[in-house]
């Protein structure tokens, strides 16, 4: 699936990825008004909005952008029917020929990381059936419980094809309470991406490996020397747009080969109505307005690429 995932970005030109993230505050009023009259303010109508305003925002950028990123959380506040909505973006993303990276940051014991690969990543055993259950292309991985934690995980995607990010730095103020934390002299980020490589080492693609990195917009210091660790690791990157990260910070995530990185905007490309930049779409075109962030931010990171 790496090699999907660069193939998509070649043939868009795009290194991002669509952070499906939605809060009901985001969703226009003509879209919750709808949902709600079918199926009243319940769950099932929060989950109904969800799915048709992702819908329509896939609709409008399916084709210039390579990925989508829907985060689990945002769909499980909403129960089973918010888990439903997350499975029918799953399905229809990958149907508009989209690389589907599931933002679930899971990672446990040895058992429980299987189980949670095996949800997301690969296939479970029903009887004499096997079957798939989410189906997504990627997952995000936490890696503290170690080895063990993520072993599942790489199992998975070797058999599979498929591919993990793991939590390296995020971007979150807070993540250097205990990423920034020394170990032997070296903060334990750079200790965690040195694990990257070496967990990714036997699960290769044509280029990249299928493990990748999970590194913050919000410290490129920290970005560029752990590019210079994970040569072969692709680097997720949160943190763009509404969290502070522009294009010029970015240059240093990517390899030389203008690959290596794929960065994520959420809310700033799904709430682009929203914004003053975009207002004149309205909330009736709120997906023309995602579309249009989805080309200037583009613009921003290859511009910033093409400078460096």
């Amino acid at each position: 699936m790496i090699n999907k995932l660069i193939s998509n970005i070649r043939r868009t030109n795009a290194p991002i990825v669509v952070g499906l993230d939605p809060m009901l505050s985001y969703i226009p009023e003509h879209i919750q008004k709808k949902a709600f009259a079918e199926f009243g303010e319940t769950l099932e109508g929060a989950a109904e909005a969800i799915w048709q305003f992702n819908k329509e925002i896939i609709d409008k950028t399916y084709d210039i952008i390579p990925a989508v990123k829907p985060q689990i959380a945002m769909y499980e506040q909403f129960g089973i029917p918010g888990l439903i909505s997350f499975e029918r973006t799953v399905k229809y993303a990958k149907e508009k020929g989209l690389v589907v990276i599931a933002d679930v940051k899971r990672g446990d014991i040895g058992s429980t990381s299987a189980a949670y690969a095996t949800a997301h990543l690969g296939h479970v055993e029903v009887g004499s059936r096997s079957c798939t259950a989410f189906d997504e292309d990627f997952a995000t991985v936490n890696p503290y419980l170690g080895s063990d934690g993520i072993k599942p995980f790489t199992e998975v995607c070797k058999k599979e094809n498929k591919g993990i990010f793991i939590l390296v730095k995020t971007s979150n103020p807070s993540s250097g309470e205990f990423q920034d934390r020394l170990i032997d002299g070296r903060p334990l980020y750079e200790w965690m991406g040195e694990k990257v490589t070496e967990w990714g080492a036997d699960c290769m693609g044509d280029e990249y490996s299928y493990v990748g990195a999970v590194v913050g917009a919000t410290y490129p210091e920290q970005g560029r020397i752990l590019r210079k660790l994970m040569p072969k690791s692709y680097i997720l990157v949160p943190g763009y747009g509404a969290q502070g990260g522009k294009g010029a910070d970015l240059v240093d995530f990517f390899n030389e080969d203008g690959l290596g990185a794929i960065v994520n905007s959420s809310r700033g490309i799904i709430a682009a109505y929203r914004n003053e930049k975009y207002a004149q779409y309205g909330a009736e075109n709120f997906a023309d307005a995602s579309r249009a962030a989805v080309l200037d931010m583009v613009a921003d990171i290859n511009g910033a690429l093409k400078n460096r």
